[in-house]
């Protein structure tokens, strides 16, 4: 139950991240430099989505080790 949660938080930040992205550089399109507050607006789910997918990442490895069919 607890990779189903963060597989979904990690989707949904994978999209806030790709809209905020896309806000910042339609800003950089329109005003040349943007507030430095949109500019580093998409590092905080940036690092969320660190934070959820490293252990995504590590899990299937865990999980071999754990069942014994890592050799």
């Amino acid at each position: 139950m607890k990779g189903r949660w963060s597989r979904q938080v990690h989707r949904w930040l994978a999209g806030v991240f790709i809209v905020m992205v896309l806000v910042n550089i339609g800003a950089t399109a329109a005003m040349g430099t943007p507030p430095e507050v949109l500019t580093y607006a998409p590092l905080l789910p940036l690092g969320i989505l660190m934070l959820t997918g490293l252990p995504l990442l590590a899990e299937p490895y865990l999980r071999k080790r754990r069942l014994g069919d890592g050799e």
